[in-house]
């Protein structure tokens, strides 16, 4: 029921009634945060990103781990590392002795008998080249048959396949010396012993079973990191990253660079043109120049995890709520948009010629 406003004083206890000022406060504190809220959505911007897990690699395959391995197969009679230990390029790593004791003895003695036949074989083709040379003269006084001088050609011809035959063979016992000779398998660079695979010792090993691994202690580092297929194609190199490294205390912002503390700069340096077995792309991330260094080796090892960032497009913080609400790809750059329209941006809808040019050409072809 409608009532005027002189009625109310017949009603004093009704004119007394008020609102709670709790609820005055939280209805202006309601209007507020929603005004904000919509000023912030409509003109505060936000850096889209694209993030990935990743590790930190070693860029020179001459800085990651290496397997030493045995190049001959035998029995492991000496270590002489142990795990976690200093080695220099070259120094001995573990003893391989052949399991036939005497096999290097019977080798020495094959190779001499290789080499007496070989002498033997140079000798008796340089008497086959003299008896062609005689047969030879002869020929030509007409004292033998041309058949006679043929066998003598074929002498010094199966003199020569003999010859080839044992020098083959000597290169092959050669061989099978320098083989056997490297039963003590070395370093192949310096660096700290990762793993010694201790469940050889006493056993028969293979040519080519591991028997160590060896890490350097300096390494030239680059960050791998795994990206969705939905974000790769706008991926460039050289777009700045923002790393977090595993056990370095960060606040991360992924809208706002400028407020995260603990936070690392990169660069992209390549992207991988194929996916992985998982279906995630990599991109291998370099420090970026001129920006803070990364942490230094003894915090951040080769295989730490890492959380990477890549920049994109800068939009407002409405439309990044608006998309990710719908769950839509990332902003295009004006690059791949000029890219995908196929068009220059001075380009008009005449067939490729720009307002100006066009305006030139219609004045030129006026009658005067």
């Amino acid at each position: 029921m409608r009532y005027r406003l002189e009625h109310i004083e017949n009603f004093p206890t009704l004119a007394s009634m008020k609102a709670p000022r709790v609820v005055v406060i939280t209805a202006w504190m309601v209007a507020l945060a929603i005004t904000a809220a919509a000023l912030v959505m409509a003109f505060v911007p936000w850096v889209q990103t694209a993030n990935g897990d990743g590790l930190v690699v070693a860029l020179n395959p001459d800085d990651r781990a290496a397997d030493v391995s045995s190049l001959v197969s035998g029995r492991i009679t000496e270590w002489y590392v142990k795990d976690g230990e200093l080695v220099s390029a070259g120094q001995p790593i573990a003893r391989v002795v052949d399991l036939d004791p005497d096999y290097l003895t019977r080798l020495a003695a094959e190779r001499a008998q290789i080499q007496a036949e070989i002498a033997a074989v140079t000798q008796s083709r340089a008497t086959a080249m003299l008896d062609v040379n005689r047969a030879s003269s002869l020929l030509r006084d007409g004292l033998i048959a041309r058949r006679d001088y043929e066998l003598a050609q074929i002498k010094v011809a199966e003199g020569g396949a003999k010859l080839a035959e044992s020098r083959a063979k000597l290169q092959r016992i050669d061989v099978q010396l320098a083989r056997q000779s490297s039963q003590v398998v070395r370093a192949p660079r310096a660096g700290r012993v990762q793993t010694v695979n201790a469940g050889l010792s006493g056993g028969v090993v293979s040519p080519g079973s591991v028997l160590a691994s060896i890490a350097p202690e300096t390494a030239e580092r680059a960050v791998a990191l795994y990206i969705d297929g939905r974000d790769i194609a706008l991926v460039r190199p050289g777009q700045q990253v923002r790393l977090e490294f595993e056990g370095w205390p960060a606040i991360q912002f992924s809208g706002w660079p400028s407020v995260a503390q603990g936070i690392f700069d990169g660069r992209v340096r390549a992207v991988d043109p194929t996916s992985g077995s998982g279906g995630l792309f990599r991109v291998l991330v370099d420090p970026a120049p001129g920006k803070r260094p990364w942490p230094d080796l003894r915090f951040t090892k080769l295989g730490a995890k890492v959380r990477g960032w890549i920049q994109m497009e800068t939009v407002k913080v409405g439309y990044e709520l608006w998309r990710q609400l719908n769950d839509f790809p990332l902003e295009f750059s004006k690059d791949i948009k000029a890219s995908m329209s196929g068009k220059n941006a001075k380009d008009d809808d005449t067939g490729g010629v720009s307002k100006d040019d066009d305006a030139t050409v219609r004045k030129a072809g006026k009658p005067k």
